[in-house]
This record gives C-alpha cells, structure tokens and sequence, in this order.
C-alpha cells in the first residue's frame, strides 16, 4: 500500500481562495493528496475578507480535498465555531476535527488521531494570558495532550500554530531566517512538549516564514524529528506556504528504518539549555545558578526515581505517580512533587516557580502542608508497594480513591460506580490487591469476580438489560478495573457488529473466543496472556470474547469500549467521561442509589 500523501499549509489569515486554488493546482499536478493540514491563523484578518470566506463555509465555493485546521482564531471565528461545536455530529470526543463544513474540519484544544495510517497530534490555538473559548489552548489541553502521548506508538506528525522556543539551538546559522535566531523567540510551553512526544515531524505557523530545520536526535528513542515552519498564504515574500509529505507511518517501518539519520542530523535543541554554560566554559548543572533558586528544590531530601538530567519535573511521574520511561526519562521524577501535586499545587508553579495562568489557575501556588489539601495517609511500611497504594487511584489505602462511589467490598475484590459514567449504572469491578488485570486473578479473587459479575447480570435482567464487560490491560501493569456497561436488551445483537465495525475503521481485527461459559474463555486468554503486551477485550452479552493484542507502536483509543458503546446508544456527547462528571454531591447520592437497588443481589449483603 503506497504511503499516505498529506500537503501542509502555514496561516490562511481568510485568503481561502488563493489557498484552495493553490492546492487544486498541486493536487493536480502531483496528487492526488489524502488531505490538507493548516497550521497557524486560519480565519481573516479584518471584515471585508469575511464574504470569501462564508463562501466556503456556506457551501457556495468548494473545498477540493479534505482540510483540517487549529488556528481557531481571527474574525469570524467565536461565531462560527460555537455554532458548528452545536451541530449534533459534533457532540462528544472527537479527536479527529469537528465538521465545519463540506470537507473542512477544525481540530479543536488538543488530540491524536490516526490519518490514513498517520499518527497527528495537535495543539489548536496559541497561549494566552486570558481565559477564552476560542483561539488559545489552556492547561487541560496540554494535560490531555501529555496522557494521549502516554499511549503506545510513534506520533509521525504534530502540528501546533507557534513555533517551540529554541528550536534553532544548533542549527546551521545559514538556514536560520533572519529575525528568528533568539532562542526566547517562540512557545516555551510547545518546546517542553515537543520534546516530550518527539514526533517525527513538527509543523507550525505563525513565525511569517518558511524554514526547514535539520533534522535532530531525540533523547531515548532512535528516530529523528524535523521541523519545518511555514509562511503564510499569499505572502508579499512569495516565501513557501505549502509543504508536501508522503511519510510512511511509523507503525508500517521496521525499527532500521526509523534509525536512518541523515548526515547534516544535529542533536536536539531543547537540551541545550541545559547543557550551556554561563560564560566560564563549565556545564550548568541544577541549582548552579542563582536563577535557579526559584524552582521547587527538594535536593536534600529527594528520593529521584529516574535517572534524568536537568531540573525539570516529569508531568506524568507527579500526576501519576508513573512513568512509562522510567529510568530512561529525562526529567526528574520527584516523590516531594508528587505529594505538594495531590494536594493541590499547580504543577507550572512546582516545575518553573511560576505560573502564567494565575490568577485564572484553579490550583495552589504554595507548598502545602502533610495533611492539607488531601485526606491523611494510612500508615505503611515503606516498601515499593507501599508508595505504590498511596499514588493509586484504585488501591483502598489511597488518599486519590474515590470512596464515596464504592458500592460494596469484598474480601478481594470490590464493586464502584464509574467517575464520568457512561450511564447511570456505569460499574467498575476491581480487585483489592494491586492487580495488573481481572484475567489472571488469584483463585479466591478470580471466584468472587464471577459472584459480582453473575449478581450484576441478574440485577440488570430484571430491568430488561444486558451488560457488556469490557477492559484495557496496559503492559505497564496498572491497577486492574472490568468495567460493566448496562443495555437495553433491545440492542445486545448489535453490539458484536459495532465492535468489529470500530475495529475495521482502525484496521485491526479481533480474535474471537466462543464459548457457551465466558468465564471459561477468560481463563482461556489468562493463561495465554503475555504481561509484555497491553491487551483490550470485551464480552459480549452473548458471552462470545472479542480481543485484541495492542502492538507496542499501534495507536489504539485509550476509551474505545466506552467510545463504541457511546455510539450504540446514541451517547456521543458522553464518549469522553471528562464530559460527564458530576459534583461529589450527585455521585454519592447516585452510588446510594445503586446500594439500594442493588442490595437483594450484592454477594456481600
């Protein structure tokens, strides 16, 4: 299969008829292209360009290829793009562009999608210092952003709108465009996540110009990244503001071909800050410098889990507690960020001692006390897995367990409502002891699974239901949920199509394990489980098993049972349960509900 063809385009500013008449001409001359990505300003500058542009919008001029955009910004756009955020196809999670119109997709705050075969991660809008709705990205984008890139697999392509602070560190001073060599120039927010995804190629706009930077080496992976800026459309310069690309996906190339680099490959700029000295020739390590006495400094009692460089903090490790590079991250893996992080203190203020979102920033800005901002610890022992209970969104002696939404408890495993539920019954199954899957339980755990599973099927039988299972088994061996989505009985029939519908739109096929007892093809696959490997599954009502091993470079929707059953009962606009979440008060009074209802079936009363 030849590889996908993609054409690029730097900031539109509303000159759509030139920009479209352009892209006709190449797709023309050296198509076909699969689509067109716009990076940088996509709506006009002024007013009178308004007409041109509703042309395209209201149908009157045609978009000749498929286009996507982020630069959410400029006349015209907070009108526009509230009033197609409406437009029901455009309700829910959708990564991969919100429909504007005929052929034009905006891809709004921040995603991964796959495009033909093409791994895209963008950041729509630019930073602001004020809080808007359109035309700037805010801290939940970028934390989105920073857990997609968590999941498996090469992000081939990444668009942002500014240029990434620093990125012509190293780079050969003839190639860089005048005006631009300040390494202050640009998004200092975009460099540390560019260095974070390490895409293959980075597109931006904005910057006026075109530059195609060397490309560069990343820190921990083998393959290069390079950056290529764009002009705007039109431009009096007449400088370059169409980029064409025939890339193969990073999940179609054998790991040598990801490693070839070319001769003039540099290495990367954004460690080069941490490497320059301050004048006298020697390397600036942390805290060398008085500019340094701001950040969070716990160097005399850290416990550094990763053996990183620099000073900057890992955002998954204090988010998290984890980090899938472990000791191959770069940045520093802090447990005394970790705990000021769950309770409660801005993760800008612990990494850079400031915050640029405050006063509009819901977290704290001053290190906080053992005991406030987060209910106190259980004592421990100190072990691995100790620590490993207390970071645990799951594990009962965690101060981040939701207990309010526990509905019954075990010996070794308990029933909770789901946070963000799909629907109002939305239930999670969760073995106590901190376990990386529900298929290959301890014998004692595994029984007391089956009793909450039988109970929840007959529970929602009564109500004319049927419940499908379904869960994700990361490699990274994260603590263990079964999740059980109640239907209406009226729809189980369709759920296998729908499933294996979504599978062939990413273009994977599920192993199908058949059996008259699903509990018997769960011990099936438990015993040919490979802990190397993440896996998803999902049982049907019927009690047939679809599976699918998830490659360690495939880029695999991290909520695609919920995103499916969203679709099966019409549920778009709750695919995401960031969507759906509801104030402590409601969740309790719902979790009461359910222990009501639920109470002549749970194994437990």
């Amino acid at each position: 299969m030849a590889a996908p063809r993609v054409l690029f385009s730097g900031d539109a500013r509303g000159c759509l008829n030139q920009l479209f008449k352009r892209v006709s001409s190449v797709n023309k001359s050296a198509g076909p292209f699969d689509a067109l990505l716009c990076v940088g300003q996509f709506f006009p500058d002024s007013p009178e360009q308004l007409e041109e542009f509703n042309n395209y919008i209201e149908g009157r001029s045609k978009i000749p290829i498929p286009t996507y955009f982020i630069g959410d910004y400029g006349v015209g756009a907070p009108k526009i793009l509230a009033a197609a955020a409406k437009y029901p196809a455009n309700l829910g999670f959708k990564m991969d562009g919100l429909k504007i119109c005929e052929n034009l997709f905006w891809l709004r705050g921040s995603g991964k999608f796959l495009l033909h075969g093409l791994s895209v991660a963008y950041l729509s809008g630019k930073r602001s210092a004020n809080s808007q709705q359109f035309g700037a990205y805010n801290q939940d984008d970028i934390d989105s952003l920073r857990a997609l890139i968590e999941e498996p697999g090469i992000v081939d392509i990444f668009l942002t709108n500014e240029w990434p602070s620093g990125v012509t560190n190293r780079a050969a001073a003839s190639g860089v465009p005048s005006g631009i060599s300040d390494p202050s120039v640009g998004d200092s927010t975009i460099s540390e996540i560019v260095a974070e995804i390490k895409p293959r190629y980075h597109i931006a706009g904005t910057g006026g110009v075109y530059y195609d930077r060397e490309p560069y080496a990343n820190i921990d992976v083998s393959h290069v990244t390079r950056f290529i800026a764009l002009a705007s459309v039109g431009n009096k310069e007449k400088q370059k503001f169409i980029h064409a690309l025939s890339p193969t996906p990073a999940s179609k190339m054998s790991t040598v071909e990801l490693c070839t680099k070319s001769p003039n490959t540099t290495l990367s700029p954004y460690s080069f800050s941490e490497e320059t000295g301050a004048g006298d020739g020697s390397i600036k390590r942390p805290g060398d410098s008085d500019s340094q006495y701001w950040r969070y400094d716990v160097s005399q009692k850290r416990q550094k889990h990763g053996d990183g460089v620099g000073d900057r903090l890992c955002f998954n490790y204090v988010s998290s507690g984890s980090c899938a590079r472990g000791g191959n991250c770069h940045f520093r893996h802090d447990e005394d960020a970790r705990e000021q992080s769950l309770r409660g203190v801005c993760f800008d203020f612990l990494n850079k001692g400031q915050c640029e979102r405050d006063p509009d920033c819901t977290f704290k800005h001053s290190l906080q006390e053992e005991g406030k901002g987060f209910p106190s610890r259980r004592s421990g022992s100190g072990t691995g897995s100790s620590n490993r209970s207390k970071e645990c969104w799951f594990c009962l002696s965690s101060p981040s367990v939701e207990s309010h939404l526990i509905t019954s408890i075990g010996e070794f495993c308990y029933c909770a409502l789901a946070k963000g539920p799909l629907v109002e019954d939305h239930v999670l199954l969760i073995p106590v002891e901190h376990l990386p899957n529900t298929l290959s339980l301890p014998p004692e755990c595994e029984k007391e699974l089956s009793r909450f599973r039988s109970s929840l099927q007959a529970y929602f039988k009564r109500q004319g239901k049927d419940v499908v299972f379904f869960e994700w088994i990361s490699k990274r061996g994260t603590h263990a949920n079964l999740q059980a989505v109640p239907i209406p009985s009226s729809k189980a029939s369709s759920v296998e199509q729908i499933f294996k519908l979504a599978a062939k739109k990413l273009g994977i096929t599920f192993t199908t394990v058949q059996n008259d007892n699903n509990l018997d093809g769960r011990k099936l696959m438990g015993r040919h489980l490979n802990r190397n490997q993440s896996l998803f599954y999902v049982e049907l009502p019927c009690g047939t098993i679809l599976s699918h091993i998830v490659e360690e470079n495939e880029d695999f929707p991290f909520q695609f049972g919920r995103e499916v059953l969203a679709g099966l009962l019409n549920m778009a606009d709750k695919a995401d349960w960031r969507n759906c979440q509801l104030s402590k008060d409601e969740e309790t009074k719902m979790a009461e509900h359910f222990k009501s209802q639920f109470k002549e079936y749970d194994p437990n009363s």
